[in-house]
């Protein structure tokens, strides 16, 4: 019996970008459920992949690609990427027909734009995936709509309870968002999930990619340093010094593999938001280091859930790749896009989310009840800052945060009498 669908917050999306474009091209890590959820509105589809048709696929699209588009649209070309000049063969059709919804193109890899002849600007238009978050998984009870805050409306009166504990955290932090993990009986079963995608990402992925041989080892010493420094600013340079402790690598060798997994999907860092409200020199713009699952980070440290029973800091920087992920797909479809603020002075924001209408939340991650005044009084800062700035700055004024919030792993949510609202990331949905 076929698995029933679990339902997507990046669905709604799709069915409007079909609506407006004449072809969508999802893409994001593999495993993600892109094919399963393109599928929900193809009515026809071709799988590159498949051992059995996969020669004669290729040779057609060597010949006349534009027999592969045939049949009912939407129709779904999954991993084109395999015959890059499909993308070229869609682009053509989508002029000729001039209708919209007619292709869904799905890729786990990012495609060297030299082997497509036109980008297709404003006729195929790009949804990004990422792994399910806690709402998507049932984890979130979804009492606080992010959206909702953002249009001003009011934040439950009686505040909002969390059913989610930290020991339920933590193991879905470990399981991570991977569709196929959450329909697995056993806890073991659901773990095995996130470690066979690393070990797949390591020995077979990054060489697959382009069909560059890469080292195994290389790519585990990479991956398990990222997971020692992640949501920190270490620098490459020590991410790479970890790494030869191991092993030699060179700088080339280790941009080009950094390089290799940012088109897996992989790596996804965090930019810097650099507002003029400090000096230039006093403000990181360096990335924050990220993966794109938090189950990623505890495969790469070769750890189990019960390690985390007695290293909750580290998992405090889990949780925080966690609520990063959350966020990204929480606000994909209002155009949000996620920085991070800190300068020199230790002052930060763990994340600022930016919507396109220019609304922008200051948002710190607070595993335990006891750090969430510290990140208050952060975010009451930077607010202060802009205020300051805006008051000297009469030509150049900044918008104030709409949104202060402190996202946490604790049960309880409510506002604080200087407008921070404390949201447990139990309760969060988009």
């Amino acid at each position: 019996m076929a698995k029933a669908y679990i339902k997507r917050i990046c669905d709604e999306e799709l069915g409007l970008k079909l609506d407006a474009f004449g072809a969508v091209h999802i893409v994001g890590p593999k495993w993600c459920g892109k094919t399963t959820t393109a599928k929900q509105f193809a009515r026809s589809y071709i799988e590159m992949q498949d051992p059995d048709k996969r020669d004669m696929y290729l040779e057609t699209a060597r010949i006349k690609p534009s027999n592969l588009l045939i049949g009912e649209n939407p129709r779904l070309i999954d991993e084109w990427q395999i015959a890059p000049n499909i993308w070229d063969a869609v682009r053509v059709s989508v002029d000729r027909r001039g209708e919209e919804g007619l292709y869904i193109l799905t890729g786990s890899n990012s495609i060297d734009k030299t082997q497509i002849m036109h980008t297709g600007t404003g006729r195929i238009d790009t949804l990004t995936m990422y792994p399910m978050s806690l709402y998507e998984t049932g984890e979130s009870n979804g009492a606080v709509s992010l959206s909702t805050l953002f249009q001003a409306e009011a934040f439950p009166e009686e505040g909002c309870v969390s059913e989610l504990s930290v020991d339920g955290l933590i193991f879905a932090a470990c399981r991570g968002g991977w569709p196929s993990s959450v329909s697995k009986k056993s806890d073991r079963a659901k773990l095995m999930v996130a470690q066979s995608y690393f070990e797949s990402l390591c020995r077979e992925d990054v060489s697959n990619v382009d069909g560059v041989r890469r080292d195994e080892t290389a790519t585990r010493l990479l991956l398990r340093s990222y997971a020692r420094n992640i949501s920190t600013l270490a620098t490459n340079r020590s991410v790479l010094k970890d790494i030869n402790a191991n092993m030699d690598m060179s700088d080339s060798t280790f941009y080009e593999y950094v390089s290799t997994l940012k088109k897996l999907y992989v790596i996804q860092n965090v930019e810097a938001w650099c507002p003029a409200i400090r000096s230039k020199s006093a403000i990181q713009s360096s990335e924050k280091k990220e993966l794109v699952d938090p189950s990623l980070v505890v495969a790469a440290l070769g750890v189990e859930p019960e390690y985390f029973n007695l290293d909750l800091k580290t998992f405090g920087f889990i949780f925080e790749t966690l609520c990063i992920r959350d966020l990204k797909i929480y606000s994909n479809a209002l155009g949000g896009r996620v920085s991070y603020y800190h300068d020199r002075y230790g002052l930060e924001a763990d994340c600022v989310l930016h919507l396109r209408d220019g609304k922008y939340a200051l948002i710190e991650f607070k595993l335990g009840s006891s750090d969430i005044e510290d990140g208050a009084a952060h975010l009451n800062e930077i607010e202060s800052l802009v205020k300051k700035y805006n008051e000297t700055e009469k030509q150049a004024r900044l918008r104030l945060p709409d949104l202060k919030i402190v996202i946490t792993g604790t049960q309880y949510g409510y506002r604080r009498p200087d407008g921070v609202y404390v949201i447990p990331i139990g309760c969060l949905r988009n």
